[in-house]
């Protein structure tokens, strides 16, 4: 078992709508396949003075701010007060969470974006998921399938944990930040609140609360407790 890449340890379940998704899941990645199916079941259950349906299995939330520019294929939820803005790309299968900004010009593809995550400007994401709270830097993105198209396994310290997926994005756990123009390589884990530093180049494991600076300079964050 490999406790620090669990779902347990990089979300706080109750910041998201798609709780239930993860109830028989033990690492994040083994839900990726059941967020399509998931949101056909999820949106027949939102309530229609609270949700919209439109199109072909789209659910958006009457309070969410959606651009009149915004491409949106179902299935897909945006949820509560949450912002998808001017020119904004959504492929399918993809969780908006409460509050969220999708920005001008950001893909999602088989995505579920916890609640208040930002991805604000030119991110591309796919076959991921962000925790509560995340921010994607402008134009950050994911890479989500290899040059070679060999299945990815998770770096974890000096083990390769295999996943049997062809296409993996990057979970990121809650309060994480990317810096802006950084790409997380197939199979990255960041855990809770860490930073990754600009222009990065990420792969495998990051534990939670460090500093991502380069391949290989990673350190632990110093926290100032205020009296």
């Amino acid at each position: 078992m490999y406790d620090q890449l669990m779902i347990r340890s990089l979300y706080n379940l109750d910041e998201t709508i798609a709780v239930d998704i993860f109830k028989d899941a033990t690492y994040p990645w083994e839900v990726l396949s059941k967020i399509g199916n998931f949101i056909l079941t999820l949106g027949e259950t939102l309530s229609p003075e609270e949700y919209e349906k439109q199109g072909d299995n789209i659910w958006i939330a009457k309070s969410a701010k959606v651009a009149p520019t915004v491409s949106i294929t179902g299935p897909a939820i945006i949820g509560k007060n949450a912002e998808v803005r001017h020119c904004a790309f959504i492929r399918g299968k993809v969780i908006v969470g409460e509050g969220c900004v999708v920005g001008n010009s950001t893909e999602l593809k088989n995505v579920i974006l916890f609640n208040k995550v930002q991805v604000p400007h030119y991110n591309y994401v796919g076959d991921s998921i962000l925790g509560y709270k995340a921010h994607m830097g402008a134009g950050s993105i994911t890479s989500n399938i290899k040059s070679d198209r060999s299945l990815v396994a998770v770096s974890y310290n000096d083990e390769k944990v295999e996943t049997g997926l062809i296409k993996m994005g990057a979970m990121v756990g809650d309060n994480v930040e990317i810096g802006c123009n950084s790409v997380l390589n197939p199979g990255t884990i960041i855990g809770k609140s860490s930073n990754i530093y600009p222009l990065s180049m990420v792969r495998g494991f990051i534990p939670s609360d460090s500093i991502y600076k380069k391949m290989g300079d990673i350190t632990n964050k110093i926290v100032t407790v205020q009296p």
